[in-house]
């Protein structure tokens, strides 16, 4: 005897709470699903935002903060190399190039950077539009800047993150000078794809500081003259081969400064994350340990609903293993649904998830389904059928007369 017609009957007739029940599962999947599937995305974002970045030259102290400022553009307070430090830093010609990083304006919530010309060609891998700057009033935007070519603005004093000024406001601390956008950056994956990047010089002279050049002179980039060179927070140095980036990591790791390679203060951050992680999983295993409780009773109950039918197919002579090859495979089906229901919702929840962090810290996140998330699906579903054997058992097991007093 086929028992599927049975259950698709079945189904029909209970639809509302098979859908709660369907619904109940994929809320416990979709959770799981979420947290595995976005921790790994947050990695791997992470990770390509910093790669373009070989070596991180800072003073010493924090290097997670130091990441977080320079990769990441986050608001921060560090301290300043001395100013002959780095003009000694960025002078240096044994890398393909060194670049300071200037911060401290802002625009309508983007952030402001000073920078060279170099950096901003070896971060875009060449420019989507237009050109980059070639004199100190001229800027280039990153690829999600709501900024045109063409178009002039004013930058303001003071830091924003996330839309709201820390330390400034654009029509109060406007600074005089008009800046023009020239070029457009492609697309890097990284918060600097909102940020605006003009000539080191422009963001020293705007503060009162020298300009890296003699008072006289329109010059931008190396080499900087170390008798108008202020200190900077930190310098991003491009090196040609691995074994040349440790040399200068060696180099300048010491009392006047630190270097290190982005990837070892990731993994420092991820550290953090992975504690995180452990935690959000245990409240996953909780969750999903009250599901399955909740599973358990609802199938109880969804039996008690179905007890008349099986009460009419005992009195037409049905065999127990019929009786329970129908009960069993009622939950089944719906076990199956919920887990595939909650693998789709999970994995459109992360992507929900990825949209709202990438539109405040910049990074780009690309969630994708892998093993873990499907073998903690396989886990449950594998749990969740063991499960539904006890009712169906209990159920074939009840002698004609038993059921027909219950009902």
């Amino acid at each position: 005897m086929n028992p599927w017609p049975l259950i698709r009957a079945a189904l029909a007739r209970y639809r509302w709470s098979a859908l709660a029940f369907i619904l109940l599962v994929a809320a416990g999947v979709a959770l799981s699903v979420a947290l595995v599937s976005q921790e790994r995305a947050l990695r791997s974002g992470s990770a390509r935002a910093a790669d373009r970045f070989d070596l991180i030259v800072a003073a010493p102290g924090s290097r997670t903060d130091s990441l977080l400022s320079t990769v990441f553009l986050r608001p921060g307070s560090s301290q300043l190399l001395s100013p002959a430090f780095s003009a000694a830093l960025l002078n240096d010609t044994r890398g393909s190039f060194v670049s300071p990083l200037a911060f401290g304006d802002s625009y309508r919530g983007l952030p402001v950077v000073g920078v060279t010309a170099a950096l901003v060609d070896h971060l875009s891998g060449g420019l989507a539009e237009g050109r980059s700057f070639t004199s100190r009033t001229e800027a280039v935007v990153g690829s999600a800047s709501q900024l045109k070519v063409g178009e002039h603005f004013h930058p303001a004093h003071g830091v924003h993150h996330n839309g709201e000024a820390h330390g400034g406001d654009d029509d109060l601390d406007a600074h005089e000078v008009e800046i023009t956008v020239v070029g457009r950056m492609k697309p890097t994956g990284s918060p600097w794809d909102r940020a605006v990047m003009v000539p080191v010089e422009l963001v020293w002279q705007t503060h009162g500081l020298p300009s890296g050049h003699a008072p006289t002179s329109t010059q931008l980039g190396p080499p900087f003259d170390a008798a108008f060179t202020p200190g900077i927070p930190a310098a991003v140095v491009r090196t040609a081969n691995l074994a040349e980036a440790y040399k200068l990591r060696r180099a300048y790791t010491g009392r006047e400064s630190m270097a290190f390679f982005p990837a070892e203060a990731l993994i420092q951050l991820y550290s953090v994350l992975g504690d995180i992680r452990q935690l959000m999983s245990l409240l996953a295993v909780v969750t999903q340990a009250l599901v399955l409780s909740s599973i358990i009773a609802s199938v109880f109950i969804l039996f008690r609903l179905l007890t008349p039918q099986f009460v009419t197919l005992r009195a037409l002579g049905a065999p127990r293993r019929f009786v329970f090859a129908v009960a069993w495979g009622f939950t089944a089906s719906l076990m199956i649904a919920g887990i595939v229901a909650g693998l789709v919702g999970g994995f459109g929840l992360s992507f929900g998830i990825s949209w709202w962090l990438a539109t405040a810290t910049g990074i780009s996140l690309q969630p994708q389904l892998g093993w873990t998330e499907v073998l903690m699906a396989a886990v449950l579903l594998v749990v969740g059928l063991v499960l539904a054997v006890l009712p169906a058992w209990r159920l074939q097991r009840l002698s004609l007369a038993g059921a027909l007093k219950d009902y």
